[in-house]
């Protein structure tokens, strides 16, 4: 194998004296204490994207799927403008969220290098580690059904070879260092950078040299251009139809605590629906059939705690169901276990969603939302279905609703007034691009209090579904994630 040539530093704009520059790869190994990372000198990156290609070709990755990506930063006032381009991997952070995420413990910090390695064998394709990372490094590869990531080309560094992006970098911009991690948690703003989320987020160890002679202050190239995200559809269904069950068997368990006289069928329907959900849960995986793993990681993720509490609301309240059908003992111990089990499972499934790297879902706006979904739902269904005609039902379904459209409201004005990027930007989307989501949404909500008012239920249950089913269209269309600046001109929706 030939020896790697070492590479020259860019020489000095005045200066026509050609330096060696130093190694870009340590000429040891780290020690206890320390780990390997990236160090990007933006002085000297061309933006010409070697580094994205050297990448691809290594991991045999398609060209839409870059786990190097490089973007631009401007500052400055014409005619003095400037313009410097940012490539960024994985930081292989001191504490990952990407790792703090994975229900499947897919994602591993290596003691001896620091590295944050993914197990595409281990991976369900789940896909919540590229919402919990604030960078956007973990890329969906829809064709493989998994998740994949930067991994340092640790196979290449144990050889004592470069990783493929700093070897093929023209001006040596990217390089590999060895960090002391207590110091660097300690003090780690050298990973903040314009165009980048705050280092405090996950404490990124990639150090970054700006620019000393910058114009003005830099800015993200891209601050303008938001697009709305994925709806995932069988999340979407997924989330309205448990909440509406947890609402509907909650409203069951109440009446009967009440002394309400009910069918023993009553709970029947809701259980159907929320056994449904939950049978379709696993579509939106990548890898559907290894679904039973994501309980693994229970002790930290919120997706594997939602998994278990659904579970036990789901077998409490088939419990609960048989009991009042048959006439058993102890059935309203099993309903007041239904609904703890369910009002937890709602609890666990916003918490998913509650993460630093997607500021419009990281607000108590999305507890609140996912909960009165609930309020709404169970009461209207038990009207609409004829299980009881309690005119307190109507009433608790009006008043949830009258709290959903102030809870909408609050949340919108609160992101347009914030000085965030992404609340701004989602407060934009949900203006301009999904408007017409946005105001069916809130007129559902009045429209189906008003038919509920007027005495017609199966409508108003209807309207209110369809509501609730637009609603969380727009929770996660309406949402402008983290990550690393873009291009000026984005490439269709490749991320390079």
């Amino acid at each position: 194998m030939l020896a790697e040539l070492p590479l020259l530093e860019r020489s000095d704009l005045i200066s026509t004296t050609l330096r060696v520059a130093a190694p870009l790869v340590p000429q040891r190994k780290p020690v206890e204490g320390e780990q390997y990372r990236f160090h990007f000198d933006m002085t000297k990156c061309i933006g010409c994207k070697c580094c994205v290609v050297a990448c691809n070709e290594q991991n045999g990755n398609p060209a839409e799927i870059n786990w190097r990506r490089v973007g631009e930063i401007e500052g400055g006032v014409f005619p003095l403008t400037q313009r410097w381009h940012l490539s960024m991997g994985c930081n292989h952070c001191l504490e990952p969220s990407c790792m703090t995420g994975c229900p499947v413990e897919a994602y591993t910090k290596d003691p001896l290098t620091g590295i944050v390695d993914h197990s595409a064998d281990a991976c369900i394709g789940c896909q919540y580690c590229t919402w919990n990372c604030s960078y956007g490094v973990p890329q969906f590869n829809e064709s493989r059904g998994v998740v994949g990531k930067c991994d340092m080309c640790h196979g290449r560094l144990s050889a004592g070879l470069s990783p493929a992006c700093v070897n093929a970098c023209p001006e040596g911009a990217i390089a590999i260092e060895i960090v002391n991690m207590a110091a660097w948690r300690r003090q780690h703003d050298g990973a903040n950078a314009p165009g980048l989320p705050s280092a405090d987020d996950s404490f990124s160890t990639t150090r970054i040299t700006l620019p000393a002679n910058a114009i003005g202050d830099l800015n993200r190239v891209d601050t303008a251009r938001v697009r709305p995200e994925n709806p995932h559809w069988s999340l979407i269904f997924l989330l309205v139809l448990t909440q509406l069950a947890v609402g509907a068997m909650s409203i069951v368990w109440l009446l009967e605590c009440f002394g309400a006289h009910l069918a023993s069928t009553a709970p029947l329907l809701p259980l159907a629906v929320g056994l449904l959900s939950l049978a379709a849960a696993p579509i939106h995986l990548g890898r559907p059939i290894y679904a039973y793993r994501a309980v693994r990681g229970w002790k930290r993720s919120w997706l594997s705690r939602e998994i278990l509490t659904l579970s036990i609301f789901a077998a409490a309240a088939a419990a609960y169901s048989g009991a009042l059908f048959f006439g058993l003992p102890y059935r309203l111990e099993f309903g007041a276990l239904t609904v703890l089990a369910g009002l937890a499972g709602v609890t666990c499934s916003a918490r998913i969603y509650m993460v630093p790297a997607r500021p419009a879902w990281n607000m108590a706006h999305t507890l609140i939302e996912f909960l009165l979904t609930a309020a709404i739902l169970g009461p209207a269904l038990t009207v609409a279905t004829g299980v009881s005609s309690e005119p307190w039902l109507v009433r608790v379904a009006l008043f949830a609703s009258a709290l959903q459209v102030a809870n909408a409201g609050l949340k919108y004005v609160r992101m347009s007034a914030s000085q965030t990027h992404e609340l701004r930007g989602s407060a934009t989307l949900l203006a301009v691009v999904l408007r017409p989501w946005f105001v069916a949404r809130i007129l559902g909500l009045f429209a189906g209090g008003i038919a509920l008012a007027l005495g017609t239920p199966v409508v108003a249950f209807v309207i209110a579904l369809a509501s609730e089913i637009a609603g969380r269209y727009l929770f996660f269309t309406a949402v402008v994630p983290k990550g690393v600046a873009s291009t000026f001109i984005a490439p269709g929706r490749r991320a390079a």
